[in-house]
């Protein structure tokens, strides 16, 4: 006799092999993700391995893995499957331009319910970083779920989106400092220059800013008809920064409990519409006004288009150290889509991504794609247990 928990496992696995479509009907998913995942998404070549100069804190020693090693430079993304062709070359083009590649440690943030299970993900990584140094950590939704509204993208409503306030909470305690980058970037300048720059007095993060963008429209009419809520800014200058790039004082973050002061802005929007943009307004009510300036050439943002056309955009005038294609378009779909934006040629040499690969499998061997449905089922299974 099975125990109740293993037979509601086994229960899902069996429905699934009757019903294939069930197989993603146990949890609504976006569809571009399960699409994306059942057309192959894992065929990646192997990346070069790039190691450290004669120069770098720690050189030759194999025990950097352990994330406490105060040599190591700390670097939190997401991985998920939705934009995880993004991820790789994000970290590609990390450790191409690092000058001590083997001091970079990636702190991975995936969905405890992604399609692709976070055991997938990670044996991806694995493959095509064999000697990368990273962790994975498994994100609860339930987090979150019930403090997130509706924004005016539906992917700006992922869940996962959050999981930058969560960082204090998930890394080792040891972590007392971390970048952190969206998916969707390209570094092509070494990202130990990022990491040295201070946080000064008491502040808790660095980004670029941009004080000549129209501050008020990152909130709604009703907050700032509402004194009690406009005030927030009264002692400070605010201006508008993006979260797809920011380096966090850890130590400095618990101490303030700035978890718990996003959070209630968030709940406070679940009662009263004060913005209409995803996870960015609750960061610019905490951290607007206090934020350690970084130079702009570490946040060319905007590649992407506006939110809701996906046009293209060309970059702001200065020296680029990194492209963020925040916004609408991703590259790489507007690759695969023979429709690419002109900047999007500056991102396709960190892809590793081989299609070609994915249509020599599916000609070898027709029953490919069902053998990776079971196989995330697998994953979630054993999650389970």
């Amino acid at each position: 006799m099975l125990p109740p928990r293993l037979n509601a496992v086994v229960l899902s696995l069996f429905l699934c092999l009757l019903f294939q479509p069930f197989c993603f009907g146990i949890r609504s998913f976006p569809t571009s993700a399960v699409t994306a995942a059942a057309n192959g998404l894992f065929y990646f070549i192997e990346a070069p391995e790039y190691r450290n100069g004669a120069g770098c804190p720690g050189s030759g020693n194999r025990l950097l893995s352990l994330s406490c090693d105060p040599s190591l430079v700390h670097i939190a993304m997401t991985l998920d499957s939705g934009y995880l062709r993004g991820s790789i070359a994000a970290v590609h083009s990390v450790l191409r331009h690092s000058s001590c590649p083997e001091n970079v440690f990636f702190h991975f943030i995936s969905a405890e319910f992604d399609p692709v299970s976070p055991r997938v993900l990670t044996r991806l990584v694995r493959s095509t970083f064999p000697s990368l140094n990273f962790k994975v950590y498994i994100f609860r939704e339930d987090k979150v779920i019930n403090l997130i509204s509706s924004s005016i993208r539906q992917a700006l409503e992922n869940p996962l989106n959050y999981a930058r306030n969560y960082l204090g909470d998930m890394l080792d305690p040891c972590v007392d400092r971390v970048i952190y980058l969206d998916s969707d970037v390209i570094v092509v300048d070494d990202i130990h220059k990022l990491w040295n720059m201070s946080l000064t007095g008491t502040r808790v993060i660095g980004a670029p800013e941009y004080c000549h963008a129209n501050f008020t429209k990152y909130f709604t009419d009703e907050f700032w008809s509402d004194p009690l809520l406009a005030r927030v800014f009264s002692s400070r200058r605010p201006c508008y920064f993006n979260t797809g790039v920011m380096i966090m004082d850890l130590v400095k973050w618990r101490e303030g409990n700035y978890r718990k002061k996003i959070e209630a802005w968030m709940q406070l929007q679940k009662q009263k519409r004060i913005y209409e943009l995803g996870s960015l307004p609750p960061f610019l009510l905490v951290f607007g006004g206090n934020v350690e300036a970084i130079d702009h050439r570490w946040n060319q943002h905007g590649l992407g288009g506006d939110n809701l056309n996906g046009v293209c955009r060309s970059l702001h005038p200065g020296p680029v150290s990194l492209l963020h294609w925040s916004g609408k378009g991703k590259p790489w779909v507007r690759l695969d889509e023979k429709n690419p934006c002109p900047l999007d040629s500056l991102w396709e040499p960190y892809d590793l991504y081989k299609p070609h690969l994915v249509h020599h499998h599916n000609r070898a061997n027709e029953e490919q794609n069902w053998s990776f449905s079971s196989s995330i089922l697998v994953g979630h299974a054993h999650d389970l247990l």
